[in-house]
């Protein structure tokens, strides 16, 4: 076990790279099986998420070869297996995309019902609504999702929310199902972009992705592909708030400015100046930031997997800022960790009230999530004195190479081992 431990007090300066879509490299990973061709797929994130996900596919039978730290060779052709162990399964809550690649390419698929942070229920119910609608039979059975059906046939489904879970393995199914499918009210996000041209760079009929209607004719077969993943909008959110919390100046690079919108929107609001270019953004912070109220929302809204980065930013902020939650019920569980920090937060309802302090204090804090744990990253760079993070396997589930990013970056940082008890001393004593 490992944490982290963080000397605060210093502002960012510098560049920093960012790493393929985490989100979006678990949905092609799984599509990648989808073809007995090999699929080659590069710009992985180095990150746990994704090694679980090839563990789960190389368990079924298709060939991995890891070309580097990045890069992937996926062969499907020889897959002998259509149920996913648990022991996989629920590491990791994407993984049921495996569901509906190998329903689309085989029309059987079992998978355990998946894990992943416990931000807040996230159910399953517009997956199963479009399967059977596409003609599976599906049932829950011993923790195990069963779809089997004898034919898939294109149909018109109306999700009731704008699951991107959902609208990216209804996708997937009907890439290889009879006809025409069209998902309204279908999520917006850019990795259900990228997992669309990642299908159609494979020979997939699918148009409509990015809208709120996608439209799929299916195909009898898809081949090989070679495809490239979006960069991580969520971690490059990430170093742009920590960028502006320490009052530093990072160039982001290996960006989509358009996927950013809503954050650069944001942070320019509370008097961070944000410079866009082709594929990089600059985040400079020369003052004291101001107040702001967010309220999180589906793509193009404000992202809910930034909600604690920008909480963990306006703590120090003047004024007083309301942070509400509408898509997780529990994605507020980092508050109490902010408080030992000397934050004056609390919560009600589904909403944070915060009110900026001068400065926080170096506590031991526990991540009770990814994305709360870059948020308590980001307060520990703030803070006086030193902060140790612990629970780190959260953020690496979604951040490679954060700590050495973040050093990179002039952060006085570093990943020690839980169990070395002298490891604290040294590194006080080094930074001293």
């Amino acid at each position: 076990m490992e944490q982290y431990i963080i000397k605060g007090g210093k502002a960012l300066q510098g560049e920093v790279s960012i790493g393929g879509a985490k989100n979006a490299a678990l949905g092609i990973l799984s599509a990648a099986i989808m073809t007995d061709e090999t699929v080659t797929v590069e710009n992985l994130p180095d990150i746990s998420d994704i090694n679980v996900m090839l563990q789960a596919i190389e368990e079924i039978g298709a060939k991995v070869d890891r070309i580097n730290e990045h890069s992937v060779k996926i062969n499907g052709s020889k897959i002998n297996s259509m149920s996913i162990d648990y022991e996989f399964i629920r590491k990791i809550r994407a993984s049921y995309y495996l569901l509906g690649a190998l329903l689309g390419k085989y029309k059987k698929a079992q998978v355990a019902l998946p894990g992943g942070c416990n931000i807040g229920s996230r159910p399953i119910d517009q997956h199963i609504k479009g399967f059977e609608a596409l003609g599976a039979s599906v049932k829950i059975e011993h923790g195990m999702i069963q779809a089997e059906a004898k034919e898939l046939k294109g149909t018109h489904i109306y999700l009731d929310i704008a699951s991107v879970g959902a609208t990216i393995n209804i996708m997937m199914a009907a890439c290889l199902a009879d006809g025409v499918t069209i998902i309204e009210n279908s999520a917006k996000e850019p990795h259900v972009v990228d997992v669309a041209n990642f299908l159609n760079s494979m020979g997939a009929s699918i148009k409509g992705a990015g809208t709120d209607v996608i439209r799929i004719k299916g195909v009898k077969s898809l081949t090989g592909s070679e495809y490239a993943i979006i960069p991580d909008q969520i971690e490059a959110g990430t170093f742009m708030f920590a960028a502006a919390a320490t009052k530093g100046d990072v160039l982001i690079k290996n960006v989509i400015p358009k996927h950013l919108e809503a954050i650069t929107a944001k942070l320019i609001e509370i008097g961070a100046t944000v410079e866009e270019y082709d594929d990089a953004v600059r985040v400079t912070t020369s003052s004291k930031l101001g107040h702001t109220n967010i309220k999180t929302l589906p793509y193009p809204g404000f992202p809910t997997d930034m909600q604690p980065q920008m909480a963990a930013t306006l703590v120090t902020s003047e004024g007083t800022s309301i942070v509400t939650e509408t898509m997780f019920e529990n994605r507020l569980k980092y508050v109490d960790e902010l408080a030992r920090m000397g934050a004056n937060i609390k919560v009600e309802g589904n909403s944070a009230i915060i009110v900026g302090v001068s400065g926080l204090t170096g506590a031991i804090v526990s991540a009770p999530d990814l994305r709360a744990g870059a948020a308590l990253v980001i307060a520990g760079l703030v803070a006086e004195g030193f902060t140790i993070v612990e629970q780190v396997e959260y953020i690496e589930r979604g951040y490679e190479h954060f700590e050495q990013k973040m050093q990179g970056l002039g952060a006085t940082m570093a990943k020690i081992d839980i169990e070395d008890d002298k490891a604290v001393q040294k590194f006080k004593l080094k930074v001293s």
